[in-house]
């Protein structure tokens, strides 16, 4: 391969890896705004549920834990986790071609 193409392939695991990581940026600033219970009238921390929820549709409400926290925490958390082992490993997988 040339490494004109090899340049684009660098390019779009970067992209990859930068939309994983601001995914699960968002993910983990949920979950600390909720863990600091903060004003959600603030439409920053409204943008930030809403996006959160949103980006955890498939684990939100998935463990039933009796604290809402925990069930938080869980949910938000492990959808974090797993955009950023997904998107890194597939950002790995474009750099190595």
């Amino acid at each position: 391969m040339s490494p004109r193409h090899r340049s684009g392939t660098q390019k779009a695991a970067t992209v990859v890896a930068i939309v994983a990581d601001v995914m699960a940026l968002i993910l983990g600033l949920w979950i600390l705004m909720y863990l600091l219970d903060a004003n959600r009238a603030n439409d920053l921390v409204a943008f930030v549920q809403d996006t959160a929820r949103w980006l955890a549709g498939w684990s939100y409400d998935l463990f039933t834990f009796d604290a809402a926290w925990a069930r938080v925490v869980a949910g938000y958390g492990l959808a974090a986790v797993v955009y950023l082992f997904i998107g890194h490993a597939v950002a790995g997988s474009l750099r190595r071609r």
